[in-house]
């Protein structure tokens, strides 16, 4: 049994409270930036600030290293297909580093997260994530890993909320799907995939170029949009019997978008599986809260018996594919400007 008609209003309205928590109306561009932080003598540092090309154009933030610190090697800067890497060497005084706070102005503007990471001479490191409500980082001491594992499970949470167009491909399957255990396979099946793929692709043992990959995300969600019509007219394909088949095909190719938010820029290999863990876990419960909160929308609707005209029932359906196509388009016309 799918879910009622009049129900649709209220999935519609979670998309619209997935959209208010990302503030903005473009589908995620939220690869991370990275600063890297290494002595290397001394008060000697090596800082590497590594922007990432922001809707095919200069990172609007810029690094801002404490008033202290001296440049004693000038800054180099080259550009790579993804970010523009700028690298320098600083003298930090009798002070050291801790205590010390790096900041990203134009930072705030932004959808991005930044990857800081300090590493000593002996051995010690400090990571943290900056984020555009608070941008800036504090140096200090290694740091409990029930800290680190709380950024890395945000991250994730944070990632797959801006995500708009996962959120929208897994509206576009909830429209489709009939009955509880119906959905329960297919939103496992496509958790269980885009997995598989994060893993993947965080490890170092696949890749997909960005352009490319996020035109083939848009292709799924809009793939998704005469699938609901069908199933509104009461016709069936493989999408409507098997929804979870789908599912996870698709989400084996979302799952290389979700990578895109967990750079492993300088992270060491023994950091790897815990903050792929813990990231997967912020992104699971966003998925899941996504889709318990249309759930219970639909829950609340169907108790309070409430009619809608047509128009207002088939919104979401629509909403799904008018904003593939748009972004598929999109994507594609940036994927060949980019070659």
């Amino acid at each position: 049994m799918r879910l009622p008609g009049f129900a649709l209003p209220a999935i519609a309205l979670a998309v619209l409270l997935a959209l208010g928590f990302s503030g903005v109306v473009h589908a995620h561009e939220s690869q991370p930036g990275s600063l890297d932080i290494r002595q290397i003598a001394g008060d000697r540092y090596d800082v590497v600030w590594k922007a990432p090309i922001y809707y095919g154009r200069p990172h609007p933030a810029r690094l801002e290293l404490p008033a202290s610190w001296q440049t004693v090697v000038e800054p180099t800067e080259r550009t790579l297909p993804d970010s523009i890497v700028s690298r320098r060497v600083v003298a930090v005084g009798e002070k050291g580093v801790e205590g010390s706070i790096v900041s990203f102005p134009g930072l705030q503007g932004t959808i991005t997260d930044v990857f800081v990471r300090l590493t000593r001479l002996d051995g010690t490191a400090m990571t943290a994530v900056v984020r555009p409500t608070s941008p800036n980082a504090v140096l200090r001491g290694e740091r409990s890993w029930h800290t680190t594992a709380g950024e890395y499970i945000g991250l994730g949470f944070h990632h797959i909320m801006l995500g708009v167009d996962h959120l929208l491909f897994v509206l576009g399957l909830l429209l489709i799907v009939r009955g509880r255990m119906m959905l329960f396979k297919t939103v496992t099946s496509f958790t269980v995939a885009h997995s598989i793929t994060l893993a993947i692709a965080t490890l170092g043992y696949a890749s997909a170029p960005l352009p490319p990959l996020n035109a083939a995300i848009a292709l799924s969600i809009l793939f998704l949009g005469p699938e609901i019509v069908r199933s509104w007219r009461g016709e069936t394909s493989l999408t409507i019997r098997y929804p979870w088949i789908v599912a996870f095909l698709f989400g084996l190719l979302h799952g290389f978008g979700f990578a895109s938010g967990l750079s492993t820029t300088g992270m060491p290999k023994a950091e790897l599986p815990w903050a792929l863990l813990f990231f997967n876990v912020g992104v699971e419960l966003g998925q899941i809260g996504f889709v318990s909160l249309t759930l219970l929308l639909s829950r609340a609707f169907r108790v309070l018996a409430m009619r809608w005209p047509v128009w207002a029932e088939r919104a979401p359906g629509y909403a799904v594919g008018v904003c593939g196509a748009y972004w598929t388009v999109q994507r594609t016309v940036m994927l060949f400007m980019s070659l």
